[in-house]
């Protein structure tokens, strides 16, 4: 069975699953022996209450000490002797459930933190959709407005942002559904092969006349 764990280079493995014991789908577990893992709010304050998101940061003896020859990269990655991940997460059921990236996978919309891992899971299960990327786009009145850019399963195939809509209604709350949709061949993806979030983002931003004849284009009212 897969084993669900959290690390990154600069802090080898901090939290992980039990290699016997109960594992939880979606959640990477609790902190590995020797590391302190906390979260904190946008002030830096720590967070306890349970299903409260904020930043993981991390502290042990697998932190890294500095980013070679890079002082201010190094100084800005640290409060307190607290590693800062960039990442979201949670703590469900005593467990810790990563939500993505801060920069890029957290959505601020109408007052509300939207993970857009989380939604882009929940989008994966639409029959007609075989990948997609779920963005923020600045919005006056909302902050961000959730868009979707996604592949249909069949070529040359469409999907309507209304039926879309109308399907996630019953999955997840009214405000982390998409009002704007985007069909593609394909998703950009860096050297790395993952999504780069920032050129969908840019797909969207794109004026109407840009767009190429392999996207199409949806927005709600």
């Amino acid at each position: 069975p897969l084993l669900e764990r959290y690390g990154m280079t600069e802090i080898g493995m901090a939290l992980s699953n039990p290699l016997r014991g109960e594992r939880r789908p979606g959640a990477v577990g609790m902190p590995l022996p020797g590391v302190s893992v906390r979260l904190v709010d946008d002030g830096g304050a720590k967070i306890e209450e349970e299903g409260a998101q904020g930043e993981l940061r991390v502290r042990g003896p697998g932190v890294f000490r500095e980013y070679w020859n890079r002082p201010a990269e190094t100084e800005a990655a640290f409060v307190d002797g607290w590693f800062k991940t960039g990442d979201q997460a949670e703590i469900q059921g005593g467990t810790f459930r990563i939500l993505g990236r801060t920069s890029v996978d957290i959505l601020k919309t109408g007052g509300y933190k939207v993970s857009a891992l989380e939604i882009e899971e929940a989008l994966r299960d639409h029959p007609s959709i075989a990948e997609c990327a779920v963005i923020g786009v600045p919005d006056p009145e909302w902050g961000e407005r959730v868009c979707a850019a996604v592949v249909p399963a069949a070529a040359g195939g469409l999907i309507s942002l209304e039926d879309l809509r109308g399907w996630a209604r019953e999955r997840m709350a009214p405000y982390k559904i998409p009002t704007r949709l985007l069909i593609v061949t394909d998703l950009p993806r860096n050297e790395m092969g993952k999504v780069a979030k920032p050129e969908v983002k840019r797909l969207f931003e794109r004026p109407a006349a840009e767009r190429t004849e392999s996207t199409s284009h949806q927005e709600a009212s």
